[in-house]
């Protein structure tokens, strides 16, 4: 059965879960685990992608993040090979490390997000790593702490979850641990960590009297939500995708196209360079990606290392650029 396409937008929540080969240990020791956690802080910082909850366990990881300036895919590649390959120069190993491809699961942000906070900061709890409430805000490789105040860390997002639980840090925190603890006799929740409409609509019974009533209900293994956020996510992943078949190009064979029609290097476009035929590649090469291509302000701006909002500017420009020269990307492609 064929690999279903990695869904991805600007500002979306996933809960990346990744195991290693064979179920054996990704984490040997502490060093292990304090290069991993310096590798995500950096890349975390580096692409503004915020990080709302994490747990590493022995054999495998939770991440819950939020797409920043550059799509998941990328902030997961440069975490997973850079660790690999350290991992296995320190233990002397050859071959893969992790499992098949990480599950990364597109969650509907209400009433999900504090579900799967309190759901990943649990995992040491029950995996036996630590045997309490106190021992888990001790527990360094877990965001719990971080929330409670225990450790500081500039790449984890907070305020943004504390915020939820109260206006005031001191009393964010007690509702915050009430919270944690309300959760530890639930258990193993299946319905956070499959991600679709099966779990999120209640389980198998639940579903099968819903279809009765609605047979039209959305599900998808990719997402968790329901069913209208399914749908939504779905259609506009189709619209991309239909876009991108009706050109059959993808954004870096546009990049190229656009570099070759305005006689700049492909690399120009990516520089930043202030001088002005560089500039106009950029700008086109934004208005066609987003307007015709579908492609999101913030896969662009991972590609060319800029802002969401410079993309967005660039864009403008492209467009009037594009009107006041006659410029059509159907022309550019068939040429």
């Amino acid at each position: 059965m064929p690999r279903q396409a990695r869904i991805d937008a600007p500002g979306a929540l996933h809960h990346i879960i990744c195991r290693g080969m064979e179920r054996q240990a990704i984490f040997r020791d502490d060093v292990d685990r304090g290069d991993f956690v310096s590798r995500l802080s950096t890349i975390l910082l580096e692409t503004s992608t915020p990080c709302f909850a994490w747990a590493l366990i022995p054999n495998h990881f939770h991440l819950l993040l939020q797409t920043g300036k550059a799509p998941i895919a990328h902030v997961m590649r440069r975490l997973l090979t850079g660790y690999s390959v350290k991992f296995n120069r320190r233990h002397h190993r050859h071959g893969h490390l992790f499992q098949n491809r990480y599950k990364s699961i597109l969650c509907q942000e209400e009433p999900y997000l504090l579900e799967l906070v309190r759901y990943l900061h649990l995992n040491p709890l029950r995996a036996g790593l630590v045997s309490t409430l106190e021992e888990l805000a001790e527990f360094p490789f877990c965001g719990h702490g971080c929330l409670l105040g225990r450790r500081a860390s500039s790449w984890q997002a907070v305020d943004q979850v504390l915020e939820r639980f109260g206006k005031r840090v001191t009393v964010a925190r007690k509702q915050y641990l009430s919270f944690i603890a309300a959760g530890i006799e639930q258990g193993r929740r299946f319905d956070l960590i499959g991600g679709d409409l099966v779990r999120s609509a209640g389980g198998w019974q639940k579903l099968a009297s819903l279809r009765k009533e609605e047979p039209q209900l959305k599900s998808d293994e990719r997402i968790l939500g329901d069913s209208e956020f399914v749908e939504s996510v779905l259609r506009n992943a189709d619209e991309k995708l239909e876009r991108c078949r009706r050109w059959d190009i993808d954004l870096k064979e546009l990049v190229q196209i656009v570099a070759d029609k305005l006689e700049v290097g492909s690399e120009d476009i990516r520089s930043g360079d202030k001088r002005p035929k560089r500039v106009a590649a950029r700008s086109i090469l934004c208005f066609w990606a987003v307007k015709e291509l579908g492609c999101s302000t913030m896969e662009i701006a991972g590609l060319l290392g800029i802002t969401q909002s410079a993309v967005s500017r660039s864009v403008q420009r492209g467009q009037k650029l594009a009107r006041e020269k006659g410029w059509r990307l159907a022309e550019w492609v068939n040429a």
